[in-house]
């Protein structure tokens, strides 16, 4: 206690609570007022003040408390406002209000605060808004405009679940084909700043393909071709798939004309109880999870592969689709994405 303080007002919240905690306790101990304040150097309105606190809260009336304002207090927008805006930003895109472009920025959003209710804010304001309304900058997912969001709808509340008590006893699979270029290089590397990093490949252009099917019980099936995808692939694909099965297999394509062509369909009509296709809505592929294991091929082979001709690039794309086979907890997390999740349910 004969540690001395010159002023309260520039200590930290925690010690301005430690200093009122030993205050009072002298007091309780039986020092009087005049010497607490000479003894911690203090006024003795504040020490009468903090002996007041004591007598009608105990200790926690001299905890301190946060300081500034409260979560929401002063608000330039009110609640029934930021209702709006936030419901704004999720349900339109900047061009339907008046705004330019289609992606909303904090920029975008405060162009539409002005615009609703004349009011200007930084756009480090309008990020604190949007932070408090729970939402985050996001990279989107594209939609074709092609697309009908109610044959979408239709699929995923009365197809898919046909197609599930159909099968029951036998297997479901999605499938999809694939194209990789020799000259494809995703992804990102660590360079120094100003200096572009440069990755060496061959400079001889060609390409190779696959046909991949997927279940949620994490099996994959597989072929790679260096032919174009056609009937005759397809027909190939369908024979080499009902050769693993002592079962019928109910496979979900999308509408590639491949997969409906009269050769495909003498194919299916020749071997009824082997396999059945399920069409997807036209332009969805965010509804067939394979897409994933399209997007986890292209991102996987730049990183392993140096192919210098069509046969190593085939032989690369073989060796990343056996490698999934032995990872079957992989391919169902194919199955986890947030469009295809209904699957699972």
């Amino acid at each position: 206690m004969s540690e001395l303080v010159r002023d309260a007002r520039q200590l930290s919240p925690s010690a301005q609570e430690a200093l009122r905690l030993r205050a009072v306790a002298a007091l309780v101990a039986g020092r009087t007022r005049e010497d607490v304040a000479a003894v911690f150097q203090v006024s003795l309105k504040a020490v009468d003040n903090w002996w007041a606190k004591w007598l009608a809260g105990g200790r926690e009336a001299l905890v301190a408390q946060p300081r500034g304002r409260r979560v929401g207090e002063h608000q330039v927008l009110d609640a029934v406002e930021q209702q709006a805006v936030r419901q704004a930003v999720l349900d339109h895109r900047p061009c339907d209000l008046g705004l330019a472009g289609q992606l909303w920025t904090r920029a975008g959003v405060g162009d539409l605060i002005a615009k609703l209710y004349r009011v200007k804010l930084t756009e480090q304001g309008v990020g604190k808004y949007l932070r408090r309304w729970g939402l985050s900058f996001q990279r989107p997912d594209k939609r074709a405009v092609e697309q009908n969001p109610e044959a979408v709808r239709v699929w995923r509340e009365e197809t898919w679940p046909a197609i599930r008590a159909k099968a029951e006893g036998g297997e479901v699979l999605f499938a999809d084909q694939v194209g990789i270029r020799s000259d494809q290089v995703t992804g990102r590397t660590w360079g120094a700043k100003g200096c572009t990093p440069v990755v060496r490949r061959s400079g001889n252009r060609f390409s190779v393909n696959a046909m991949s099917a997927i279940s949620t019980k994490g099996r994959m099936h597989f072929m790679v071709f260096t032919e174009t995808f056609d009937a005759d692939v397809m027909c190939r694909f369908l024979d080499r798939l009902a050769g693993h099965f002592d079962h019928k297999v109910h496979l979900v394509v999308d509408g590639h004309s491949a997969h409906r062509s009269r050769k495909v369909r003498t194919w299916l009509a020749d071997h009824p109880d082997r396999i059945e296709l399920h069409f997807l809505p036209s332009y969805s592929p965010e509804l067939n999870p394979d897409e994933l294991v399209n997007a986890d091929l292209k991102r996987s082979l730049p990183m392993h592969s140096r192919a210098r001709d069509q046969a190593q690039l085939a032989a690369e794309a073989r060796r990343f689709f056996h490698r999934r086979q032995r990872q079957p907890h992989i391919v169902r997390g194919y199955f986890g994405g947030p469009h295809v999740r209904f699957i699972l349910e």
